[in-house]
């Protein structure tokens, strides 16, 4: 931790952190109210993090940028091609991407996905329809490895919509994200 006469070459170094996870803190917020990412966080974000990271770091940092870009689509849409999650919570991790690069994406991703695997049992343990989740998630799994259709499975998670307890995915992204960059030292 700096120290208070260091406060304001701290903060003048991780400025873009702070901004990301204040950006994050948002959507976890608006996700939770409302079960959407509106586009009008996650483009801004996404395009930021190509601006921030070209102006600083030149040719290089904008492939890095694109690259983590990439890598947040890559790991959330195939989650979202069958129904599993909201296009926001894609867009979100991209724009995690655009400004941390693609191996800060997928720690902060991993991070992002025991945190959401402990929030999704806590909600179920919450609601006491233990053994109605695990059965949905036997049917669900089962139905990836036989269905194998992405239109398909997305057609029978939309039917089953209603009937499932939701997860906004945006608040385990930005927990986890934020918890990842703090480990890594990058807020502090």
């Amino acid at each position: 931790m700096p120290q208070f006469n260091q406060l304001p070459e701290f903060l003048a170094h991780n400025w873009p952190f702070w901004l990301l996870s204040a950006v994050l803190v948002l959507a976890a917020v608006i996700d939770g109210w409302k079960q959407k990412v509106p586009n009008w966080v996650t483009f801004p974000l996404v395009i930021g993090g190509w601006v921030y990271s070209t102006v600083y770091f030149g040719w290089e940092g904008l492939v890095a940028s694109l690259l983590g870009t990439v890598v947040g689509l890559a790991l959330l849409l195939p989650v979202y091609a069958i129904g599993g999650m909201g296009a926001g919570d894609v867009k979100l991790l991209a724009g995690v991407g655009a400004w941390v690069g693609g191996t800060d994406t997928l720690y902060a991703f991993c991070v992002s996905a025991i945190v959401g695997g402990a929030i999704a049992v806590g909600m179920v343990l919450w609601k006491r329809d233990w053994y109605y989740h695990l059965n949905q998630f036997w049917n669900i799994t089962g139905e990836i490895l036989e269905i194998r259709d992405p239109n398909a499975l997305s057609a029978i998670a939309a039917e089953r919509k209603s009937a499932m307890l939701l997860l906004p995915y945006g608040i385990p992204i930005a927990i986890g994200s934020i918890a990842y960059f703090y480990w890594a030292g990058m807020l502090l």
